[in-house]
């Protein structure tokens, strides 16, 4: 009530939660060997979808697939949203596990949090942590060549600011 007495009528934007559109979408991902990477729902209602595909490149035909998946749950008009669905950037750091597992075998860059930056392979990965192979060349005593020495190096999530994959244009 009001100070007149009049009964106080507040209009709150209908919120959609990222729990929501995750199932909306859970079994068309999992259908199209994609998996989810982000939701992100700002206060506005604007939605961003990150999806990524496990063996290769998202096609555009999947981010419309999505966007009208969507579009037939949540009516834009009574939800008052935006939505943008797209591929996981290749210069982001990993959000998800399926990520890291994606990218084994490639070159990536670990930012640590104590301070530094790791380049190497990518070798594993599970739910605890992740594995870095950084090469070197180094003598060896009594041989005039240089041998490749590799060095794998354990990583814990917690322990790393971000990991992603490195970029080289040939």
């Amino acid at each position: 009530m009001t100070a007149c007495g009049c009964p106080l009528i507040l209009f709150a934007k209908n919120m959609i939660t990222a729990e929501a559109l995750g199932s909306t979408i859970a079994n068309y991902l999992t259908t199209n060997g994609l998996f989810l990477v982000d939701i992100e729902i700002t206060k506005d209602n604007d939605i961003t979808i990150a999806i990524e595909s496990a063996k290769e490149d998202v096609k555009i035909d999947n981010c419309i697939d999505i966007d009208r998946l969507i579009a037939s749950e949540f009516d834009r008009d009574v939800e008052d949203y935006s939505l943008t669905v797209t591929s996981a950037g290749l210069d982001q750091p990993f959000k998800v596990l399926n990520q890291y597992i994606k990218f084994i075998g490639s070159e990536v860059e670990v930012v640590i949090k104590g301070g530094g930056k790791v380049k190497g392979i990518l070798s594993a990965a599970n739910e605890e942590a992740f594995e870095i192979t950084t090469s070197k060349m180094v003598k060896v005593e009594g041989s005039k060549k240089k041998v490749q020495q590799d060095t794998v190096t354990p990583y814990t999530y917690a322990e790393i600011k971000s990991c992603k994959p490195v970029i080289k244009f040939k």
